[in-house]
């Protein structure tokens, strides 16, 4: 019944009143980097959610559109801002999602939305993390996020696919909150971000 049924309006009604509370803090932050970004405040990507359906995932931008000789993207620590950086470490790029959230394109809680490109990757076993809808935290976020390898967050995500209940959700929630004020396991290494998936052998 849970996981069916009361978890969606949890989602809606939690999400709605963290935005109402946080909308000042997003309202500046918008501001902040719509200056720092050239105009572009919002990160916008297509992304698979539950049953692999596509939808655009919102998040702060935090790295710039700088591009080499060749007019490639730089590195992503290279493209990161200083105030992206403060807002990535603090886990503070998550916030727009919530507007996700109450568009019933994601839950509060779910194995993250990764790549499109991914889609093709995954063995039948990974393949069930789109099972559900995905998640602004997770069961992966709170056991390593970034540092870990791609093949124990698979793991974790399909584990909680088939262990979703109120008290796991409210464990993921109270432990999201801790890893984000200690701003633990953020990247696996000094890239900003992890490492891209190729696929498991």
């Amino acid at each position: 019944m849970y996981k069916y049924f009361f978890k969606q309006i949890l989602d809606f009604l939690i999400a709605f009143i963290a935005l109402s509370l946080l909308s000042p803090l997003f309202i500046t932050i918008t501001i902040i980097l719509f200056f720092s970004n050239n105009g572009k405040p919002f990160f916008v990507q297509s992304r698979p959610g539950k049953n692999g359906k596509k939808f655009n995932i919102l998040k702060f931008k935090t790295m710039n559109d700088k591009k080499d000789i060749h007019d490639k993207l730089l590195p992503d620590f290279q493209r990161m801002t200083v105030i992206g950086k403060f807002v990535r470490e603090k886990s503070l790029d998550e916030i727009p999602q919530l507007l996700n959230v109450l568009m019933g394109q994601m839950s509060l809680i779910g194995p993250r939305p990764l790549l499109v490109s991914y889609l093709p990757l995954y063995n039948k076993e990974q393949a069930r993390r789109h099972n559900v809808k995905p998640g602004i935290t997770g069961w992966a976020q709170v056991n390593g996020r970034n540092a870990i390898s791609w093949k124990k967050k698979f793991e974790f995500d399909v584990w909680y696919v088939d262990n979703i209940s109120f008290l796991t959700d409210i464990k993921i929630l109270s432990k999201t909150f801790g890893k984000v004020f200690k701003s633990e396991g953020i990247s696996a290494s000094e890239e900003v971000t992890m490492e891209m998936f190729t696929g498991t052998d």
